[in-house]
C-alpha cells in the first residue's frame, strides 16, 4: 500500500516482502497492460479477452487456492491485494478475476469430485479456460432460497431447467457453475459445459455500468447433465453462501482499490489545477474532503487487513466479510464522488478515472448482497435475532 497509494496508518509495514512483491507484480500489470485498453473497452462494452491468460500466468486467477487446485497458494493477504489492485484498473477486470477464482475454481476445489478438480481447475487457473456461476435469478436476486430454477433426476442423469440473470462471463464461459432445487426442496450445484444442448447464453446490453465487463442472461430448457458433473460434496444453500464469502471477501479489498485509485486522482488534480492564484488544494473546503477521504480509506484498509489475517487464520466469519463488503462499497461511493466533484467539469469525462468507478461501483454497491442485505446480516449477528423470513 506504501508505494501505490495512502498508507496513513503504514499497514505496507506488516506486509511480507513476498505480499509487496505480489502487489508491484499486480500495480504494474494493470498499468502497463491493462490501463492503455480500458477507456476503449468501457466506451464499446467490451472486455479485452487478450488479457485473460496474463492473469493466468502471473497466477492471479484463484491465486489463494493450493497450487494443487490450480492456485497460487499464496496469503489470503496477498489475494486481497491483487483484487485491490485489479480494481484500481477497473471493476469489470477485477470481476473477472474474482469469478474465476472465488465463484468457479473455489465450489470445484472445496466441493467437487477428484474427477472434476483434475478435469477443470488447473486449466481454470492458467485462464485457458473460463467460467461463470448461476445463482440469481431474474425473480430472485436477495433470496436464493425462492430458487426457481429445477433439477430433477432422470435414471443417471439430472434434467435442469430454469435461468440465471446477471452473469459475469456467461457468454464466454467454458463451464457454469449452476445451483438448481430439486424435488425436495435441496439446493445442488451442477457444472455446466458449453455446447450442452438446451443450454444458452444472452449478453445484456444498454448497461451504463460495469461496461467492460461481460454480463449475461443463461436459460436452461431440459438440459440433461450426467451425475458426474454434479458437484458430490455439498447439498443446500451453504454451497452457494459459502461461494458468496470468498466472492464478498475480494469485493472489499476491490472497493478499496477503486477509493484509492479516485483519491490519488483527485489529489493530483487538486495540487496542480490553480484557480485564483493558487492550487485548489490550498483551499480549506478541498483539504476537508481530502482528509475525510484518506481517513475513510485507513479506516477500510485496517478492515480488511484484519479481516485477512482472520481468513489466513481460519477465524473469518461470513457476517465479519458482510461487514467489510459494506462498509468498503459505501465508503468507494462516497470517495467516488467527492473525488468527482474536485475535478469539476472535468471529472465527468473518461479522461478521469473516478466517473467510470463511481458508476461501476453503484453495481458492486448491489450485487454479492445489496448494502440492506448486509445491513441486515450484521443485524441479526448483534441482536441474535432476525429482521426477515
Amino acid at each position: 500500500m506504501k508505494n501505490f497509494g495512502p498508507d496513513y496508518y503504514n499497514i505496507s509495514d506488516f506486509l511480507s516482502d513476498e505480499e509487496l512483491l505480489i502487489q508491484q507484480t499486480a500495480f504494474d500489470f494493470v498499468k502497463t497492460e491493462f490501463l492503455p485498453l480500458i477507456n476503449e473497452h468501457y466506451e464499446k462494452g467490451t472486455f479485452p479477452l487478450e488479457l485473460i491468460s496474463k492473469l493466468g500466468d502471473l497466477g492471479f486467477l484463484g491465486s489463494s487456492l493450493p497450487i494443487e487446485s490450480g492456485g497460487a497458494g499464496v496469503t489470503n493477504i496477498a489475494y486481497g491485494l491483487i483484487l485491490h489492485e485489479l480494481e484500481r484498473g477497473d471493476s469489470g477486470l477485477r470481476s473477472f478475476a474474482s469469478v474465476q477464482g472465488a465463484l468457479v475454481m473455489y465450489p470445484i476445489h472445496a466441493f467437487g469430485s477428484s474427477e472434476q478438480r483434475a478435469k477443470w481447475l488447473s486449466d481454470l487457473g492458467k485462464g485457458i479456460k473460463i467460467g461463470c456461476f448461476g445463482l440469481t435469478e431474474p425473480n430472485f436476486g436477495s433470496n436464493p432460497g425462492g430458487m426457481a430454477t429445477a433439477c430433477k433426476k432422470d435414471g443417471d442423469d439430472w434434467i435442469i431447467n430454469g435461468s440465471k440473470m446477471w452473469i459475469t462471463n456467461g457468454s464466454i464461459a467454458d463451464i457454469a457453475i449452476i445451483w438448481a432445487k430439486d424435488g425436495e426442496g435441496i439446493i445442488r450445484g451442477f457444472i455446466l459445459e458449453k455446447g450442452m444442448k438446451g443450454f444458452t447464453s444472452n449478453d445484456i446490453h444498454g448497461k451504463l455500468s460495469l461496461r467492460a465487463s461481460i454480463t449475461s442472461e443463461l436459460s436452461m430448457v431440459d438440459v440433461r447433465v450426467p451425475d458426474s458433473s454434479r458437484l458430490p460434496n455439498i447439498e443446500g444453500l451453504k454451497g452457494p453462501l459459502s461461494c458468496l464469502t470468498q466472492a464478498r471477501y475480494g469485493i472489499a479489498w476491490g472497493m478499496l482499490g477503486a477509493a484509492v485509485d479516485c483519491y490519488n486522482t483527485a489529489l493530483e488534480y487538486a495540487k496542480e489545477r490553480k484557480q485564483f492564484s493558487k492550487p485548489i488544494a490550498g483551499y480549506q473546503l478541498t483539504q476537508a474532503k481530502l482528509a475525510e477521504m484518506i481517513t475513510k480509506i485507513t479506516e477500510a484498509q485496517l478492515m480488511v487487513y484484519r479481516l485477512g489475517q482472520l481468513k489466513d487464520q481460519g477465524k473469518m466469519s461470513f457476517q465479519q466479510v458482510s461487514m467489510a463488503k459494506r462498509n468498503n462499497c459505501a465508503i468507494a461511493r462516497d470517495i467516488a464522488k467527492i473525488s468527482r466533484e474536485i475535478l469539476g467539469g472535468n471529472g465527468i469525462t473518461i479522461d478521469y478515472s473516478p466517473i467510470r468507478h463511481m458508476a461501476n461501483i453503484e453495481s458492486v454497491y448491489t450485487y454479492e448482497g445489496t448494502h440492506e442485505m448486509h445491513t441486515l446480516i450484521i443485524g441479526e449477528d448483534v441482536t441474535g435475532l432476525p429482521s426477515y423470513d
